[in-house]
């Protein structure tokens, strides 16, 4: 199937008011998305919020299948989360470590992420090591497999990190993970909706998604994935009545699939809306939406480098969607801020954002143009067009 990029862009509002390089970010939402969201934030207005609640029940619980449809798992493995970082915490912290438990991670990762692993090195005596990259810029598996003992309790990974086109291998250290027995945490914040996932081919325990980037859903969506094999293994840091019912005076019982994540209180209308834009993502499918990705993604990359004084940063053997660059001479947030003023819009990385990876390239920050399939050549064009002015 052909992706009818003239169809993409007519159903995305926002494509008539600014040039959108910025979907790393956060995309822009689809008429489908917007309409669903608004028409149960209507009813709430109309017939109260628990009374919506109710009459939408078959709606909210589509969430489920369309995600499990996503990524290849069951919905029952499903958790729906107010974004990734809380999805990704709700298993990090369910996780018990004591001294000498080793955390392994990827020069990759990112801040928020590795926040955790300070804390959680500092409150118990666990120890984080960072696999070292190999020669294009990715985490190194052979490196990674010699670091592996006894010792070692989790091994979590970005899989495409915020601060530029890497693609970190995820199947083959799921590959490494599973020989070795050791639980694997994907975090996939910038890979869901952009291209296929398959938590079976990827084989990890845990994935956290967001909707608001590439899956083009609200801000404020996230959801969880936890294999069925190891839910019951995980209790959350905190329960509340949905997650673990009280059953009688001095028990609860906690929930035996991935609800056991989430809380009872929600915005039922971002729900919807993630719902919705789940499927609108599976119907135009992930294979046309990747494919058309990583064709503007190289035209952008090409053009950038042949530019005097752009420099694209850019790591990885294989790379996705994400197109980071410096200029000589720029600020990068003065270059972005620029940008804007001309209705085109970016993002700017920051080395806190993370430092394993650009305070060791010696970067203190870069500029992150990230393209959606509902982007055109023609717009990257108009792009390097305006960086040359700013040269």
């Amino acid at each position: 199937m052909t992706l009818d990029v003239v169809k993409a862009r007519k159903e995305t509002p926002g494509c008539s008011r600014v040039l959108h390089f910025n979907n790393a970010g956060a995309s822009l939402i689809p008429t489908p998305v917007i309409e669903a969201v608004n028409a149960h934030f209507k009813l709430e207005t109309e017939i109260g919020g628990y009374e919506a609640e109710d009459l939408a029940q078959k709606t909210i619980h589509q969430f489920y299948e369309a995600a499990a449809k996503l990524i290849h798992c069951s919905p029952k493995e499903i958790a729906y989360l107010e974004n990734a970082t809380r999805a990704w915490d709700m298993v990090f912290y369910a996780l018990s470590f004591k001294p000498g438990d080793r955390i392994l991670t990827a020069k990759a990762e990112y801040a928020s992420n590795y926040i955790a692993f300070l804390q959680v090195a500092k409150k118990t005596g666990a120890v984080i090591d960072v696999i070292p990259d190999d020669e294009h810029g990715q985490l190194s598996l052979s490196a990674m497999e010699k670091m592996i003992n006894p010792q070692v309790k989790l091994i979590a990974i970005t899989h495409i990190p915020t601060q530029g086109g890497l693609i970190n291998p995820a199947e083959a250290v799921g590959s490494i993970a599973k020989k070795h027995g050791i639980f694997y945490l994907l975090d996939a914040t910038q890979s869901v909706g952009q291209l296929p996932i398959d938590v079976e081919k990827i084989q990890c325990d845990a994935l956290c998604a967001t909707g608001r980037k590439y899956l083009r859903g609200p801000r404020g969506t996230g959801f969880l994935y936890v294999r069925k094999s190891k839910i019951s293994q995980l209790e959350p840091p905190f329960l509340d009545l949905h997650a673990a019912p009280w059953v009688s005076l001095n028990k609860y019982q906690i929930s035996e699939n991935a609800t056991r994540f989430e809380t009872w209180e929600r915005n039922y209308s971002n729900m919807i809306g993630l719902a919705t834009a789940i499927e609108y993502a599976t119907s135009w499918g992930m294979v046309n939406i990747w494919q058309k990705i990583c064709s503007l993604s190289t035209l952008l990359r090409s053009k950038l480098s042949s530019i005097p004084g752009v420099v694209v940063r850019d790591l990885g053997e294989n790379k996705c969607g994400i197109v980071t660059f410096t200029i000589e001479g720029k600020e990068a947030a003065a270059v972005s801020q620029a940008l804007r003023q001309k209705g085109i819009n970016t993002s700017v990385s920051l080395a806190e954002y993370a430092r394993l990876d650009l305070e060791e390239r010696g970067l203190s920050s870069l500029i992150r143009s990230s393209v959606h399939y509902y982007n055109t050549e023609e717009e990257i064009e108009r792009f390097c067009q305006a960086i040359q002015q700013e040269l």
